[in-house]
């Protein structure tokens, strides 16, 4: 079985109502994203960070996976499906994949800010001021903020570099390190990408100008043909 790797963005989950950052009515528009997504943020105004986390996790309990997810479930029955997510939600999880890595934390976990190894699922939407690790510390979210490295990127290469067939469904290719994720997929391997904004890359790439739903049910009749 060929072993086929998707790399997916904020795209794919809008179609799900989940607000993305960049768009136009996105999340830069309503809040400054160094006081809510950095670790300086965090420590000038540790409420409003939790505050808008909580919103987020709210928010995810009202939404549902859409078809671009349950597609992706499908095409388990043909190859070997492995997701590398730019996403913090769970909707990969609630459509049925079962094999996805988070690139950049999960907005349903927590973690200590003394101990970034102890790491909890949040039971709720809810984290507060107070709730602590079992070190005594305070949890954060466990999300990749702006300047913190990416701990989960090497792992993310060595998943594309087993790529037979590699797929991008709803990301610009523009956010660093995540877009160098291209360089290590293998010599001859058919590249997809699914998105219907105009994307510039140094790479080769099919492109499906349509969002995750309708270009992914596309690519389905193209590789199970």
């Amino acid at each position: 079985m060929k072993t086929l790797v998707v790399l997916t963005g904020a795209g794919i989950s809008a179609e799900s109502g989940i607000k993305t950052f960049r768009d136009m009515g996105g999340l830069w528009e309503e809040y400054d994203i160094t006081e809510v997504a950095s670790p300086e943020g965090w420590q000038k105004n540790r409420d409003l960070v939790l505050d808008f986390y909580n919103q987020r996790r709210k928010q995810l309990q009202e939404v549902s996976p859409n078809t671009a997810h349950q597609i992706l479930v499908d095409l388990e029955k043909f190859f070997e499906v492995k997701i590398i997510t730019q996403n913090v939600d769970d909707l990969h999880e609630r459509a049925g994949s079962k094999d996805v890595l988070h690139l950049h934390g999960e907005l349903k976990k927590v973690r200590s800010t003394l101990d970034e190894n102890l790491i909890y699922d949040l039971k709720g939407w809810e984290l507060k001021n107070g709730d602590l690790c079992e070190k005594g510390s305070q949890l954060r979210p466990h999300i990749v903020w702006f300047g913190e490295d990416v701990p989960m990127i090497n792992q993310a290469a060595q998943i594309v570099q087993t790529a037979d067939i590699f797929v991008v469904v709803g990301t610009s290719l523009n956010v660093y390190p995540t877009a160098g994720l291209l360089g290590y997929v293998p010599k001859n391997t058919n590249i997809y990408l699914v998105d219907p904004a105009d994307i510039h890359s140094q790479y080769t790439f099919e492109h499906i100008k349509e969002k995750g739903s309708q270009g992914l049910k596309m690519l389905y009749q193209k590789l199970i043909s």
